[in-house]
């Protein structure tokens, strides 16, 4: 599962996007802030003590892993749709046996269904079993006692209603139905008719009586009937395609090795199948017919994953195919299932999409899962970063790879970032026993704090003995369930030390280090003081190996320490003072470090280190003193900086630059125009859109002719910042081009300059918006309402409503709300907002509707 999600969900949370985003609001709306999301909004409840930080959280209760009464080893499922009551009809035989007691009971999870018929299968007969159900658990009565040396059959008739449920979900994975129709009337024009499943976490059965927990694993096969116009993808390899009488098909899928029942997945639909291949292994890429061109281009560097993967790994991808698969309104960003991972419709680009998109983060991490997630699959919820952290940690992994160390760093820096955020609001232990609900391990600790941790430990022992080590974890375990000591053992095992130390302050406590560190350098002396601050209440006193770098006369040396007190000193002879002193020279440390440094320092820091982070903090240090002609002279290097991140970095730091550099202002003028980088270019437009004493007004009109389009929109953006207004005409061509990204800018140049003829384009867009994009529209919508009349507002009103209250994302449901907000503060208004709010059921919802107050 893909936690990065919508390139929203997934790093900094809404609270983020109004701060960075660079959608204009329409006039007047002045929104208050709102709860993050993919952070929990924490409450303290009586039982966190008085004096607590702020990030303590109320334990839940113990959290173990299933018990296994009965192992399921087979499941064998027939099954068919119907489209226009969006129900799954399922004939299921599960082949069982007891794990180790006599058992005379089974329970299977089985959420929402009409059971029809529950059997006891002998060879071709069958023989009726008692049951109860409760429409979440099914209770069958066996026919006698079973022993471990027994196995039997079990059929169940049934029917799937997934729409029936009352749907819950995270921040991670927004619906747990389980079972999706997409436009199952086909009265969409914008949208594909589509079936599609989404087990993770224990979703697969609202589609399946199964035995729902992680630590099951059971082989398969799936016949899926469909019309013959359809295709359809399951785990395994496609045994046969047998076509009926009625003008269906029945497509026989077979996965023959074991996988845990959340693994599972269906998907249907008109989609073309682009094939590929890694060694004799299929890999093929399902997407919809109008993006098959560009399907190899997205996806194309999966071959060479699966390469460098088993090769790094010591252990060849152990599946017999694998399949991705892109679909409409999926509810992650991607999705791990064995031989078959789903991806949001983001992935589906077309040529000039091409220019912008880089896919290869998430297309990594759910292939990285066939190893840690599908082959060697975690016990109980609580080790989700056994999964997670792994598959966040191989886009490092590939990143370093194929682009360099340098652009992996800035990868890693990114996820130290968002974790960091998170962890403002709520500390845990990577692996936690004690949570509130199974949803709330899909957070920022289990993806990127692990993630960062797994390149502690690595930078630690070493790669010889860390990828060793994920060999012999993965061949001893595979096929099998696990927690996080079976890690640590496999470490131990290959390095020969106890790393008790090393996982029980990361993985098994709350927190991470927060140093204060300072340096003086006297009498051929260098003196480095750490003093670690955080509240040791609460958080470990961290033992901490590392490098403290030190140029001396341009000359690099690196001194290891091991931190291991709240207050330390390290001393070390040098001849001369310190050009820069670098506190862990590798960058590799998970924490919070102040260590102050003087300006000529920092100038000295970006020049000579070489590294992404230390050349990135320094522009960072350094931009309150871009007056000094010295700093200036570090920006205009880090604006030809070779590395195009470094590039965007110091726009960044620009943003708002009042000096009067014209030499530099110029060079950013030409980065708009002319860097091999689209997302150089759009960040050239943004900073320049912040300065208020130039008129770019000229360059954002160049810049609506990009081949890109992330760049269309950061022009669009730009004239709306310098206040253009009479270019509606010049920019209405750009409503037929296929990006969600210029159909956001539109609306927010609408919003300000769009007369009574923009409200047909409104609502027609909106229906084809999606996601992030959809989100600041809605917005934008609401902005570009406030000067249409009450009654013109009504045919929008409507809409907006049915979004607010349907919609299956619950950002985009408040952000119908918030336009509903900005249309029109009438008593009715008021009255309806009030419903909406009554009515909503998505705790994260409840909770920012809570906290807004307008």
């Amino acid at each position: 599962m893909n936690f990065k999600l919508f390139g929203l969900v997934g790093y900094l949370g809404l609270a983020g996007w109004f701060i960075s985003c660079q959608t204009p609001k329409a006039p007047a709306a002045s929104l208050a802030p709102v709860a993050p999301l993919g952070v929990e909004t924490m409450v303290k409840p009586d039982t966190i003590p008085d004096g607590a930080p702020v990030w303590a959280t109320k334990k839940g209760a113990y959290n173990p892993s299933a018990r296994q009464l009965h192992d399921l080893i087979h499941t064998s499922l027939e099954i068919r749709f119907d489209w226009q009551k969006q129900f799954a009809y399922g004939e299921a035989t599960l082949t069982l046996k007891p794990y180790f007691y006599p058992q005379q009971t089974l329970v299977l999870d089985a959420k929402g269904m009409d059971i029809d018929q529950v059997q006891l299968v002998t060879g071709r007969s069958k023989k009726n079993l008692k049951y109860t159900y409760d429409k979440a658990r099914l209770n069958i009565s066996l026919d006698k006692t079973y022993t471990r040396t027994d196995t039997y059959q079990v059929y169940i008739k049934y029917t799937a209603k997934p729409n029936e449920l009352e749907a819950k979900g995270s921040a991670a994975i927004t619906s747990d139905k389980g079972l999706y129709f997409i436009n199952p009337l086909g009265t969409d024009p914008n949208r594909s008719r589509q079936i599609w499943t989404q087990g993770e976490t224990e979703a697969n059965s609202v589609w399946l009586p199964t035995i729902d927990k992680p630590n099951q694993r059971m082989t398969q096969e799936i016949f899926i009937t469909v019309d013959t116009r359809y295709t359809t993808l399951s785990n395994g390899q496609l045994i046969s395609a047998k076509k009926n009488s009625d003008n269906t098909r029945t497509d026989h899928w077979k996965l023959d090795k074991p996988h845990a029942p959340y693994l599972a997945m269906m998907a249907v639909g008109e989609f073309a199948v682009v094939p590929d291949k890694w060694r004799d292994k299929e890999v093929n890429y399902y997407v919809e017919p109008a993006y098959r061109n560009t399907a190899k281009a997205v996806f194309g560097n999966t071959p060479a994953m699966l390469d460098f993967f088993s090769k790094k790994l010591g252990m060849d991808f152990q599946w017999n195919k694998y399949a991705q698969i892109v679909v409409r309104d999926f509810v992650s960003g991607a999705m791990e299932n064995t031989t078959a991972s789903v991806f949001m419709e983001e992935l589906q680009v077309n040529r000039r999409g091409l220019l912008d998109a880089n896919w290869d983060y998430i297309i990594a991490h759910e292939l990285f899962h066939q190893w840690f997630g599908d082959l060697v699959t975690l016990e109980s919820w609580a080790n989700l970063p056994l999964n997670e952290a792994f598959a966040n940690y191989s886009e490092y992994l590939w990143e370093e790879h194929k682009n360099g160390k340098m652009a992996a760093d800035a990868s890693g820096l990114k996820e130290l970032e968002q974790y960091l955020a998170e962890a403002e609001n709520k500390q845990e232990p990577l692996i936690r026993y004690h949570y509130q609900d199974k949803e709330d391990m899909f957070d920022s600790h289990s993806y990127a704090k692990g993630g960062r941790v797994l390149h502690m430990l690595r930078n630690y022992v070493g790669d010889d003995a860390f990828f060793t080590a994920l060999n012999q974890y993965l061949t001893t375990h595979k096929f099998t369930s696990v927690e996080v000591a079976e890690l640590r053992m496999a470490f131990e095992d290959v390095t020969g030390e106890d790393l008790n130390w090393f996982f029980d302050q990361w993985f098994l406590s709350p927190g991470h280090p927060q140093l204060s560190v300072q340096h003086t350098y006297q009498n051929g002396k260098l003196t480095v003081g750490v003093q670690q601050l955080q509240d040791s209440a609460y958080t470990p006193i961290y033992r901490l190996p590392l490098k403290v770098s030190v140029w001396s006369k341009n000359k690099r040396t690196d001194y290891p320490v091991d931190i291991n007190k709240a207050y330390q000193t390290f001393t070390f002879d040098l001849p001369a003072a310190p050009d820069l002193v670098l506190f862990d020279g590798e960058q590799q440390l998970l924490a919070q470090v102040t260590h102050p440094k003087t300006d000529a320092e920092y100038i000295y820091q970006f020049g000579n280190t070489k590294q992404y982070v230390p050349q990135r903090e320094a522009l960072q240090q350094l931009k309150a003193k871009v007056n000094d002609p010295k700093v200036v002279a570090v920006f205009k290097a880090a604006l030809q900086h070779e590395f195009w991140q470094i590039r965007s970095d110091a726009l960044s730091a620009l943003e708002k630059y009042t000096a009067s550099d014209n030499v530099l202002v110029q060079q950013v003028q030409q980065l708009a125009l002319k860097d091999p980088k689209s997302t150089v270019r759009a960040d050239a437009l943004t900073m320049l859109a912040t300065l208020e004493k130039t008129d770019n007004s000229s360059i954002y009109n160049q810049a609506l002719t990009d081949s890109s389009y992330a760049v269309v929109a950061a022009a669009i953006d730009g004239l709306v910042a310098a206040k253009v207004g009479n270019l509606v005409p010049r920019l209405s061509p750009l409503e037929k081009e296929d990006s969600r990204k210029v159909m956001r800018a539109l609306s927010g140049y609408y919003a300000y300059f769009g007369g009574p003829e923009k409200y047909d384009w409104y609502l027609s867009t909106l229906d084809k918006m999606r996601g992030e994009d959809m989100f600041f529209f809605l917005q934008n919508f609401g902005g570009y309402l406030m000067k249409v009349s009450p009654a013109e507002q009504k045919k929008a009103i409507a809409k907006l409503e049915n979004i607010a209250r349907h919609h299956e994302t619950y950002y985009v449901r408040l952000g119908a709300y918030q336009a509903l907000t900005l249309a029109s503060d009438s008593p009715e208004m008021k009255a309806l907002k009030q419903d909406i709010k009554a009515k909503e059921k998505d705790p994260k919802l409840i909770d920012i509707y809570e906290n807004i107050t307008y």
